[in-house]
């Protein structure tokens, strides 16, 4: 296979703290010679574990890139037993023009791997993570939260996996990362994901939906903060004491979770984020925006559960997910 294009400005194997860019050439109109430069930071120090950071997989959503810039600022070397390896922009492309996918391919970061060293821009970025970046690590994070089209309660999320070792392990991270809800999350499409990438190496990894709508609040923002801490001293890269709060946990264990409209429309939910609905229990209506007069559609939920997701803004186009449900685990039920 062909060498990606990408090339670093640090030297990973460098010890100390070194701040610089991940250059992907890329020729256009402006700039015949010009380059991606994805910001990136490495804080190295001795031989021992190494987290790999990531924000803004899809560009418009803001938790991740807030802590993690933050985090790149005050770290340091002498804090560090391992390596850590902090990329608050992962598709810089989308983040600076503020969209889920690039604005130069229209690719979706998250449906891009393993990539291509000779594909569009975004499939070279998941190349070089999937090649280079991914082998190193041993713990990965990747932040995301709902962007300008979802909403969600705050949480962490681990997969279920084959190899029991390998979910413990991402199980145990997940909760050390300390959301006010921890998940054993269902995809409603993980084909391409970054996920996948990551716990097929057999890394350990996290993932989180922190908000929505397009920006973060203090709230969202101090989850994403504390949590990138806790999860460094759980992997023994940072000294310290985790902060840690009651987290409730759920799981979303079979495809009733997902709510999808076939109507396009004005949306009028029923219940609120965080919200315990029984199934059949009226979840939204949808408003016909071009007549008066008619009725709104009645969307019931499918299962018991927690309302964990819902579309945002206010208008639905048919194929929208409307909603999404999870079962809440007791605590005596805990694995």
């Amino acid at each position: 296979m062909r060498d990606n294009p990408i090339s670093a400005t640090i030297d990973f194997a460098a010890s100390g703290v070194q701040h610089g860019y991940l250059r992907l050439p890329y020729s256009r109109n402006d700039s015949a010679w010009g380059s991606v430069q994805i910001p990136i930071c490495q804080v190295k120090n001795g031989n021992g574990p190494c987290a790999l950071l990531t924000g803004a997989n899809h560009g418009d959503e803001y938790e991740g890139p807030l802590a993690l810039v933050e985090l790149a600022a005050d770290l340091q070397a002498k804090d560090v037993s391992g390596t850590v390896i902090i990329v608050p922009f992962m598709n810089f492309p989308a983040f600076k023009a503020g969209t889920r996918v690039s604005p130069l391919d229209s690719v979706n970061m998250n449906r891009a791997f393993p990539g291509r060293p000779d594909g569009t821009p975004t499939q070279k970025i998941a190349d070089y993570f999937q090649r280079v970046l991914l082998p190193m690590a041993d713990v990965v994070l990747d932040f995301h939260s709902g962007g300008k089209t979802l909403d969600f309660i705050p949480f962490a999320a681990s997969h279920a996996l084959d190899n029991p070792e390998h979910q413990a392990r991402c199980r145990a991270a997940r909760d050390a990362f300390n959301a006010p809800f921890s998940i054993e999350m269902r995809e409603i499409d993980a084909l391409g994901m970054y996920d996948d990438a990551v716990e097929a190496m057999g890394k350990t990894f996290v993932t989180t939906e922190l908000g929505g709508g397009g920006t973060a609040t203090p709230y969202t923002a101090q989850i994403a903060r504390k949590g990138v801490r806790n999860l460094l001293i759980h992997a023994g890269i940072l000294q310290g004491t985790l902060e840690l709060a009651p987290t409730r946990h759920l799981s979303q264990d079979d495809d009733g979770c997902f709510h999808f409209t076939n109507y396009n429309g004005m949306v009028d939910f029923a219940v609120t984020l965080g919200q315990t609905v029984a199934k059949g229990d009226l979840i939204a209506r949808i408003w016909d925006t071009e007549h008066t007069g008619i009725a709104p559609r009645k969307f019931y939920a499918l299962m018991d559960g927690i309302l964990t997701a819902r579309h945002h803004p206010g208008l639905v186009q048919a194929g929208d997910c409307l909603a999404v449900l999870a079962r809440e685990i007791p605590s005596e039920q805990k694995a």
